[in-house]
């Protein structure tokens, strides 16, 4: 499932963590909650991005998606 999808179904702190750490490592407890709502978490997602020892970043489309978010505009896939 996809970042559109998925988003409207986060919590609405969750959406905001999101939104005000957007760039950051996904702490655990939204990828937690993002796998919960339907976002399969796989390499071949456009919006996953790269996972390391801080954990899982979102990919540059994601980040840019959920800024569009922000500023009250209509995101469009990539």
């Amino acid at each position: 499932m996809s970042i559109e999808h998925w988003w409207p179904k986060l919590k609405p702190s969750t959406q905001k963590w999101l939104i005000e750490n957007n760039g950051d490592a996904v702490s655990p407890d939204v990828v937690a909650e993002i796998t919960q709502v339907g976002g399969v978490i796989t390499s071949d997602a456009w919006w996953v991005g790269e996972s390391g020892p801080s954990g899982l970043y979102l990919s540059d489309e994601a980040v840019d998606w959920i800024e569009a978010v922000a500023n009250g505009e209509v995101p469009e896939r990539p």
